[in-house]
């Protein structure tokens, strides 16, 4: 698949955005980076915290749709349908129901409500969709959800520089270095974003999701147009 730099750009805002919005509206849930979850898992138990359910649910929840994502490529591909865009628009639907149900269950006194566990497990679904299209379809671009690895390798590149490597070696690092630095300024602006919102607007924070979810789509849209009709 052609690069297509806002499409990576837009993900990875959504992805510090929703991240830091779940966490802070759902005792802790991480619903786009669920490793996390094991360690507030361990927090929680110490600290005798709520939200220990929605944290055990969201692995398996993720990876049962990762799984589920996979095996809808093989059938969209199958019938001749369009992959990415089919995921786009589900993860889209999935962030319209984790909002309306934000709005009607939120705020969320207990981690372990039925209205707080539902909510987070529908956006760790969407946001696993997200990983399973980025990895798979978006596999030159730096990740939209892991920072660690992307931030491991601009200060790797960064100390190449200062040492001073041969001219090919050098645009290679430079190269990585404006694609990295671009998805990780745009996540840290979508957590900054999320949390800021979640201040102001409580619940109604979660209306932002679907509308970057409509942009990543049309995007992806505008780029397939292109490349049908050069």
């Amino acid at each position: 698949m052609a690069d297509k730099p806002l499409l990576p750009t837009i993900l990875s805002v959504n992805a510090g955005y929703v991240d830091t919005a779940g966490f802070l509206a759902l005792h802790g849930l991480f619903t786009a980076h669920v490793t996390g979850n094991f360690v507030t898992i361990g927090a929680a138990l110490v600290m005798g915290t709520s939200g220990i359910v929605a944290k055990l649910l969201a692995l398996p929840v993720f990876c049962l749709a990762v799984i589920g994502a996979r095996l809808l490529r093989y059938r969209l591909q199958a019938h001749g349908r369009p992959v990415v865009a089919t995921l786009l628009l589900v993860k889209l639907v999935l962030f319209v129901a984790a909002a309306i149900l934000a709005l009607r269950y939120g705020p969320f006194g207990a981690g372990d409500s039925w209205g707080g566990t539902v909510t987070g497990m529908t956006l760790v679904i969407a946001m696993a969709i997200q990983n399973a299209v980025h990895r798979v379809h978006l596999g030159s671009s730096p990740p939209s959800t892991l920072m660690t690895g992307t931030t491991t390798q601009i200060m790797l590149d960064l100390a190449d520089r200062i040492q001073g490597v041969a001219p090919e070696q050098r645009a290679q690092a430079d190269q990585r270095l404006r694609r990295m630095s671009y998805a990780v300024l745009a996540f840290a602006a979508g957590c900054a974003a999320g949390a800021l919102l979640y201040a102001f607007a409580g619940m109604w924070c979660f209306a932002v999701p679907p509308l970057l979810a409509l942009g990543a789509y049309l995007r992806h849209e505008d780029v397939a147009l292109a490349a049908a009709h050069p």
